[in-house]
């Protein structure tokens, strides 16, 4: 790897935003900040990621499944997974009255598997949580129990939804203040995290990067064939969660303005249905394409079929379906929220949408639509995003907090 065992970092990242054999898609983009990082031979780490604990018994086993737990089930207590080795604990989540309980239920479950590395041997610098709450609460909690330095990565709602509520706002606050160093995927979030009481210059930006050899220009033709339209037909795609916050509704109502265009949403969820009926009530269900959810590595043919990619999110973190429609030569189109500016900065790289709307959408699909598209321009604005800067960021920040520690100890 380039570096010997001792000058390594070894770290134990930390989270429930983590992909398991029962959701292969879920938080991979924490798996693919950390594989980066490990790939450049100056940190190693093992994963704690635990999962909710699946209940047994007929009764309990089909309360489980009304709250889509059933998954859970096929999670094993360890896995390896690119080479990388994956702990499981399981931890109780409570549905709907749990918000509150969340970090202490997560401590309970890691807090064994913890003393049990450190007991066989396991040299641990760094615990590196993501997500602020519950993840990086428990995290701050065991490093406090191990004497182990901690850095929190903040990745969206964490800090700009969860603070609305009291008691996780309150424990939100104490946690970043206790955190050794604290990470945010886009400027916007460190400035939230500041307004939250961290000290400024504890908090660093390291954005998300790209994969350049997974997500490339390839031959999306396969893709439009698939949903039945021809090279000339103009195709909005749509990649992500079939969820209320993606706002795939204002796409579907921006093609009302956008006669002959089609939309292919790639993902699913509770939305599908409730959007099925929306594009009935619109008249524009024969040019909406559902296509369910694509494995991560197949994404690229779908993002270069399209003429544009459309992200209507009312909230972000750091959106990497942007940086991965343009790594395939695609513009994109996304809504006007914090975040979203930092990634879209120029029009080979698409258009910010001037009003969070269909309308809004449908001007900017109009403007796009109207330049010939320079996909390799576009893939060269992309090539800017690589994630070797994010990685020496990491390592910076993490020897930094180690020097940190060690004249006290």
């Amino acid at each position: 790897m380039g570096q010997d065992d001792a000058s390594s970092l070894h770290l134990l990242t930390f989270s429930t935003l983590y992909p398991n054999a029962g959701q292969p898609h879920h938080g991979v983009f924490v798996e693919n900040r950390l594989r980066h990082l490990l790939a450049s031979g100056k940190a190693r780490s093992v994963v704690v990621a635990p999962v909710p604990y699946y209940p047994q018994g007929r009764l309990a086993a089909a309360i489980g499944r009304h709250f889509g737990w059933a998954h859970f089930a096929a999670i094993p207590a360890q896995e390896v997974r690119h080479g990388i080795t994956v702990l499981h604990p399981r931890y109780l989540a409570i549905p709907k009255f749990g918000m509150n309980h969340a970090p202490d239920l997560l401590y309970r479950a890691a807090a064994p598997v913890l003393a049990r590395l450190l007991r066989e041997g396991r040299r641990v610098d760094v615990i590196d949580a993501h997500y602020v709450y519950p993840d990086g609460v428990a995290a701050v909690m065991l490093g406090r129990r191990f004497g182990l330095p901690v850095t929190i990565t903040a990745r969206g709602s964490d800090v700009t939804q969860l603070p609305d509520y009291p008691v996780p706002r309150r424990r939100i606050v104490d946690a970043i203040t206790q955190a050794d160093a604290l990470i945010s995927v886009s400027a916007a979030l460190g400035e939230r995290l500041v307004e939250l009481g961290a000290a400024p210059g504890k908090v660093h930006v390291l954005r998300n990067g790209i994969d350049l050899a997974q997500f490339r220009p390839v031959d999306g033709s396969a893709v439009r064939a698939e949903i039945g339209i021809s090279a000339e037909t103009k195709l909005l795609v749509s990649v992500g969660h079939l969820i209320e916050r993606k706002r795939h509704s204002l796409t579907m109502s921006a093609l009302v303005a956008l006669p002959g265009v089609h939309l292919a949403l790639v993902g699913d969820g509770p939305e599908r249905a409730a959007l099925q009926a929306l594009a009935q009530r619109l008249g524009v269900a024969e040019r909406v394409h559902f296509l369910g959810t694509r494995p991560h590595a197949a994404l690229a043919a779908y993002y270069a079929a399209g003429d544009a990619m459309v992200l209507a999110s009312s909230r972000e973190g750091w959106a990497n379906v942007l940086l991965e429609a343009m790594a395939c030569g695609t513009k994109v189109i996304a809504s006007n929220i914090a975040g979203n500016p930092e990634v879209v900065q120029a029009p080979e790289a698409g258009l910010i949408i001037r009003e969070n709307s269909g309308n809004g959408i449908a001007e900017a699909a109009k403007t796009v639509f109207a330049t010939p598209p320079d996909r390799a321009a576009t893939r060269a604005y992309a090539e800017r995003f690589g994630w070797d800067e994010t990685t020496e960021g990491q390592v910076r920040v993490f020897r930094s907090v180690l020097a940190q520690r060690r004249p006290a100890a």
